[in-house]
């Protein structure tokens, strides 16, 4: 896979996740690790959404998000915020929103807080749906990469396939959630998806 195939994927998993959020009949939806605001841009685009928050810790991406955002029609009206801040520390003034999407972000969190994580997005956050993406790391060959190689130098990790099913199943029913696991991108019969899916669902 090129460069253009990952931005096409990239594309089609932020098409994606918000199809998910749509279909949740969610209004008020958190994109934790928002980046430069790729998913908050559909969102805005979607008058279903009447609140859209976005919560990234890179003070430089957030500018970016911001440039990118407030010209959008549908960003007006306090309909969107952008919060500077970490999803690893506790925020209960953001707890209970109908939906929230991780995309692409859990993988640069250092492995040892990845318990603080989960504490504070399925423990105090608790939002009624929950979707997260992350790299298949069982795909990477696919990318030219060799063994134990990750896509970006700021990944902390990459989950195999059984490592990732591990993780969601455990972190569900730790937190009272129900877990449907899939995957996103062109499929591999011996690799499976480029990304992984995981849709929680407040039980």
């Amino acid at each position: 896979m090129g460069e253009h195939d990952e931005v096409d994927l990239h594309q089609e998993r932020l098409q994606q996740v918000a199809a998910l959020l749509r279909g949740s009949g969610a209004r008020r939806v958190l994109d934790l690790g928002c980046g430069s605001g790729g998913l908050l841009q559909y969102l805005l685009r979607d008058p279903q959404f009447e609140q859209v928050v976005g919560l990234e810790l890179s003070g430089e991406l957030l500018a970016q998000a911001k440039m990118r955002l407030e010209k959008l029609p549908g960003s007006e009206h306090g309909r969107l915020a952008l919060i500077c801040g970490s999803y690893a520390e506790p925020r209960p003034t953001l707890a209970g929103f109908c939906a929230a999407a991780m995309v692409e972000t859990v993988e640069h969190v250092p492995p040892g807080k990845l318990s603080q994580v989960e504490r504070a997005v399925f423990g105090v956050l608790r939002p009624g749906r929950l979707v997260l993406t992350t790299p298949n790391h069982d795909y990477n060959p696919l990318f030219g990469l060799a063994r134990g190689e990750f896509r970006d130098p700021d990944h902390r990790f990459e989950w195999t396939r059984d490592r990732f099913r591990d993780w969601a199943r455990g972190v569900a029913s730790r937190n009272g959630y129900r877990v449907s696991l899939s995957g996103m991108g062109e499929w591999h019969p011996d690799l499976g998806q480029p990304s992984h899916l995981a849709v929680f669902e407040l039980a």
